[in-house]
């Protein structure tokens, strides 16, 4: 019997397992890729936080403010507020395991300036801030000798009686459907921006596989209707270029080098200007040649490598084309600033949560420091709790086959049988450019009502969707069949959020109602 099951190999899972290590070692880390793999490394720009080197020119009560203000009047005040009080510890934590941060000339942390922050506050590792931690972490992990299970799919909670008792996944290796039975569990799997399939900056891994599965299992979800679009991503590709590189003094540009917006207003507003251009037929560009090479190789030469590799231009010679992208979401499974759910002993942490800490919108920076100061408290509350006498393991039956294992062993194999009429690859593509048309910057009621016919017309031809490799080794065709569904399952209810919030807040814009109502000042719940 497993202590504690870690669901997700980001920044909030490892750090979750490093906080629990403390107490137990009875822990394992399940995972559908590789630690290293994770989204964690896509946040590139910093992790915000008021340093003692720095508090007399900023304070935490204003990194607390521009959190609130971002969260646009949805957030929790006192998960916001523990956070931005906590900044200085989880940093100064990070730091003392090995993150390598970027330093000043007195070799103090350096900081930088984010989207909608009042002051420069983004600790930063040049522009490898997440992927230096995700490693870093990673590292740590393994010097704890803590358990990996790697290419292992999510597909199902095992709850009985209100209580986790496990979970049931698939294994990508031999294509076996398996049970795993836990104490605890804490899920960390992160977001669901994936859905934006060709227009996000994800990976494809980023299907939301947890939030359907805690749908399935009775969990409340909240606020799946706030996706945040990263301005600048590289035209077409959708390969990401770090907001260090507005952070650093990029500026926004169209053609004739016109500046259209405030680049360091909050994204949203920021992403929706060059939305606006891109749609008036304008083409933005983001413009560092004024940095100079030597700056922008010290800052950002990840992204000085990502434009030559896949635009074939250089940051300090050549205006680089960009259009927002979907890069974040705010919604998930909903927590208390505990990480517990609804469902005793499942926890949840980190974008595939919302615990009130983002709202309506995240502020640029705080995506790390939620993981890691979040992963940590998650994981202490969720360990504190365990009992470890003879008696511990009663209510479980390590031999039962329970139900839900029983059905998806099923479920996978009627798969095998369905008849691959309608390609869902194509489709796949199809709900992704929907989605970015229709449900992503600007929204609409009759658009919004368009794209949920849509998707319950998918849901009825998903019969005729098959898969053609009928292996079972390495079967990523299965894979991506079982993301296509949980994209489905989950479509949906981002769009059912949307046409309910009749509004515009943060990231959620509607065209039709363009302001913000009082009357809607308050979380969306879903729970089936």
């Amino acid at each position: 019997m497993i202590d504690l099951l870690i669901i997700g190999s980001g920044g909030a899972g490892l750090t979750a397992a490093l906080e629990a290590k403390k107490t137990t070692d009875n822990i394992v880390v399940l995972s559908k890729t590789y630690p290293t793999q994770s989204q964690t490394c896509q946040a590139q720009g910093g992790i915000n936080g008021v340093l003692k080197t720095t508090c007399d020119k900023d304070n935490i009560q204003s990194h607390i403010d521009d959190t609130i203000k971002s969260a646009h009047k949805i957030g929790d005040e006192n998960t916001i507020k523990y956070m931005c009080n906590q900044a200085q510890e989880t940093i100064t934590w990070l730091d003392d395991i090995g993150v390598p941060f970027s330093r000043t000339q007195n070799n103090n942390i350096a900081q930088r300036k984010l989207g909608g922050a009042t002051h420069n506050r983004a600790c930063y590792s040049s522009d490898y801030t997440g992927l230096k931690i995700l490693h870093t972490l990673y590292d740590n992990c393994l010097k704890e000798n803590i358990e990996f299970l790697n290419e292992k799919m999510l597909l199902n909670f095992i709850v009985e009686d209100n209580t986790i008792r496990g979970i049931t996944y698939f294994d990508i290796e031999n294509g076996k459907v398996e049970q795993l039975l836990a104490k605890k569990v804490i899920v960390a799997t992160g977001g669901y921006a994936g859905i934006y399939n060709g227009y996000t900056t994800n990976s494809t891994a980023s299907t939301g596989d947890s939030i359907s599965a805690a749908i399935k299992a009775g969990c409340e979800v909240s606020n799946m209707e706030y996706i945040q679009f990263h301005p600048t991503a590289m035209k077409d590709s959708c390969i990401l270029i770090s907001e260090s590189a507005r952070g650093e003094g990029g500026y926004l540009v169209t053609k004739d080098g016109e500046r259209f917006v405030d680049e360091l207003k909050p994204r949203d507003v920021v992403a929706r200007a060059i939305y606006k251009k891109i749609e008036d037929g304008i083409d933005v560009f983001l413009d560092l040649r004024h940095l100079g090479l030597e700056k922008i190789k010290e800052t950002m030469p990840q992204e000085y490598d990502l434009a030559l590799e896949f635009m074939k231009l250089k940051l300090d010679l050549d205006l680089i084309p960009i259009m927002p992208a979907a890069h974040y979401t705010m919604g998930g499974i909903k927590t208390n600033m505990y990480g517990e759910t609804n469902i005793k002993n499942l926890y949840a942490v980190g974008e595939c949560s919302s615990n009130g800490v983002h709202g309506a919108n995240r502020l640029g920076g705080n995506s790390l420091l939620e993981i890691i100061t979040f992963g940590k408290l998650v994981s202490s509350h969720a360990v504190s709790s365990l009992e470890y006498n003879t008696n511990d393991d009663t209510n479980y039956n390590t031999n039962q086959e329970y139900n839900i294992y029983l059905k998806d062993r099923k479920d996978i194999e009627k798969i095998y049988t369905i008849p691959s009429k309608i390609n869902f690859y194509d489709t796949k593509k199809e709900i992704g450019k929907l989605f970015y048309n229709d449900v992503g910057l600007f929204r609409e009621e009759k658009k919004l009502e368009s794209v949920l016919k849509k998707i319950n017309q998918i849901n009825k031809d998903i019969e005729f969707m098959g898969i053609d490799d009928k292996s079972n080794i390495y079967n990523t065709n299965l894979k991506e069949y079982l993301e296509f569904r949980n994209i489905l399952n989950i479509s949906k209810i981002i769009v059912l959020s949307a046409l309910q919030r009749k509004e515009s807040r943060g990231a959620h814009y509607r065209l039709d109602f363009p302001n913000e109502d009082n009357s809607f000042a308050q979380e969306t719940i879903c729970k089936i």
